[in-house]
């Protein structure tokens, strides 16, 4: 059987039981209005059952007698508003996707074609604060796993129409909505078009987080840093449509893809913003030494007391000394212990249900913070400064995936080659991200390549009057 709809009423009805197996969450409601048989589909759970009784139900059931069902359908498009959102239904697959988008479909017999009304009213979370990127001044709303709310969290900050958001449906078996947003004004139109292109290429079955997307909108070389990034926060989201970026919300993701990003922007917060701009300074560098000392720590420590003991002064080698001696391991291999530990303790501190959460903390605490330093199998400095390069880590939390193994891998070359090996990582660190971009946006830039406008907000930031004059675009960075 093709997949248009047909004019018999049970046939339809059969043909729908055959596609669904008979599942028991699509309700076929049978009634008789106008004089003509009916039937109004709507899946368990995905319909608010208040609005479908005062706005569907009661206004259907008063419809005078009608001639066929030709005049009855005419009557309830132009006599009747039943809801804001009343899309056709002429094909089986646009029926399905609408009643499991929770829209109720109205069938009648001797008639081809249905009418949906949107009546969605499934269980969902209630706007909430973001739980990865907190902030003191700045709004305390983080994106819903609805799509509508999302996108209205975004509406409700940009009012104008230059903000377009454009809706398509990606998954052979899950049609996820996927929503692209952009500022039509200020969005580069080759950027658009190659995203565009991008997302069309996706031929999942289904998409459940961000991470089945993301891989398709970036490039496909090696890249120890993201190109795209995320964000929960609707006014970050906003900040960078400004710039000309381009945000992708999932249906059921509370994360937004923001294309293209800059790896300066993984040390800006909302809160830079509401200081002063001395202080917002202070506190940006204050990131980038976090960053650093979460990367290198551990290795410049291992190298130095491995490979290059005379770059001490006497007194702090004595105590190096002394604490390594009783330590029956390497430093290297004490080190690495060390972050394989904190590795898999931050892991099952997330995996883990919440009331078993307190037993993590005091088992890591009294096994790795007393009882591994007593036991003499850890020192106490090398302890001290893993434990300062992983509280470093967490200021720039955007970044954890690369500093993580960034950190490991800078560990391995420290304790092998010393200085000179961390030289030697370093440099390919560097040129790794210096090649990465994504559809001409350097991801290092303003740094390289060089650009003296964008650094009043990158190596300090300037006030909101000089960044109003200054009225920055992301295309000042295409290459």
């Amino acid at each position: 059987m093709k997949g248009e709809l047909i004019s018999g009423l049970e046939k339809n009805i059969e043909e729908i039981n055959r596609r669904t197996g008979g599942s028991s969450d699509i309700l076929v409601n049978r009634f008789v209005t106008g004089g003509i048989h009916c039937a109004l589909l709507c899946c368990e759970g995905m319909v608010s059952t208040s609005v479908i009784a005062e706005l569907i139900f009661e206004p259907l059931t008063s419809i005078p007698k009608k001639k066929d069902a030709h005049q009855l359908f005419h009557y309830i498009s132009e006599e009747l508003l039943l809801s804001t959102d009343r899309p056709e239904v002429t094909d089986y697959d646009t029926l399905f996707s609408l009643l499991y988008s929770g829209f109720a479909v109205l069938i009648a017999d001797d008639m081809p074609l249905g009418l949906g009304f949107g009546v969605q009213g499934y269980a969902s979370r209630g706007i909430q604060e973001p739980s990865g990127e907190g902030n003191v001044m700045g709004a305390h709303e983080g994106f819903s796993e609805v799509l509508n709310t999302s996108m209205s969290q975004l509406r409700r900050r940009l009012k104008t129409p230059e903000l377009v958001m454009e809706m398509m449906k990606k998954g052979d078996k899950s049609n996820t909505e996927l929503c692209l947003c952009y500022m039509k004004d200020r969005v580069p139109k080759e950027l658009l078009r190659r995203i565009r292109s991008s997302l069309n290429s996706i031929k999942l079955e289904t998409i459940l987080t961000t991470g089945y997307i993301r891989p398709f909108v970036e490039s496909r070389r090696f890249e120890l840093f993201s190109s795209t990034g995320t964000t929960e926060r609707p006014d970050v989201l906003c900040s960078k449509l400004i710039e000309g970026r381009v945000g992708i919300l999932v249906d059921g993701v509370p994360f937004a893809v923001v294309i293209p990003r800059l790896f300066c922007e993984s040390f800006q917060t909302l809160d830079d913003y509401a200081y002063k701009p001395y202080y917002a300074t202070f506190m940006r560098w204050i990131k980038y030494m976090a960053f650093l000392t979460a990367v290198l720590l551990p290795a410049v420590y291992t190298a130095i007391v491995m490979h290059h003991p005379e770059l001490l002064n006497s007194t702090l080698l004595m105590i190096l000394v002394e604490s390594e001696k009783e330590a029956p391991l390497s430093i290297l291999t004490e080190a690495a212990g060390v972050l394989l530990m904190y590795e898999i303790i931050r892991e099952a501190g997330i995996r883990l249900p919440k009331p078993m959460g307190g037993a993590v903390s005091i088992v890591s605490g009294l096994i790795i913070g007393d009882a591994a330093v007593k036991s003499g199998l850890i020192s106490t400095p090398l302890l001290t400064i893993t434990a300062l390069a992983i509280m470093s880590g967490l200021c720039v939390p955007e970044l954890n995936p690369p500093v993580t193994i960034l950190r490991f891998a800078f560990l391995a070359a420290g304790g092998i080659l010393g200085l000179f090996g961390i030289s030697l990582l370093a440099c390919a660190v560097l040129v790794n991200i210096c090649a990465t971009e994504d559809y001409g946006f350097p991801y290092t830039a303003p740094l390289s390549p060089f650009i003296s406008s964008g650094m009043s907000d990158t190596a300090v930031r300037s006030s909101m009057k000089d960044m109003q004059e200054r009225g920055f675009t992301v295309e000042e960075y295409h290459e």
